[in-house]
């Protein structure tokens, strides 16, 4: 009894860390990423941001929540730099920063621009997944 009193914190804590650790980490978007989770049919949620723009300061900690939710474990952020990456933007038809795109097997399944409620951009990510 006592043993199991023991290892009962420890076994929640590592269970609790193996969730966090298994959530996808926002990474910045290369073609080759994008290319190989759309070969192997992967859920993506492309994410155009700029480092001045408050609505995607506002998007972000909602898109870090979502990530590590275990409904979204499996969906790929790839984040792209809308002052720096201009041919990304060009090939998804992007012309504004806080722009989310999901993505199913390389299709284009939503979109959304200046979004910061939690409802919207989980649709995005329900779209990506879904």
């Amino acid at each position: 009894m006592k043993r199991s009193a023991i290892l009962a914190p420890f076994i929640t804590a590592l269970t609790l860390w193996a969730a966090v650790a298994s959530a996808a980490e926002p990474k910045p978007f290369t073609q080759q990423d994008f290319d190989k989770l759309a070969h192997d049919g992967k859920p993506v949620v492309v994410d155009v941001s700029a480092t001045w723009c408050p609505t995607c300061k506002a998007q972000k900690p909602i898109v870090e929540s979502l990530s590590k939710q275990p409904a979204y474990k499996d969906v790929a952020i790839l984040s792209v730099d809308f002052d720096a990456d201009k041919a990304i933007l060009k090939q998804f038809k992007v012309s504004m920063q806080s722009t989310l795109i999901a993505f199913k097997g390389g299709k284009e399944t939503a979109r959304s621009v200046g979004d910061t409620t939690p409802a919207g951009i989980e649709n995005i990510f329900k779209k990506a997944a879904n």
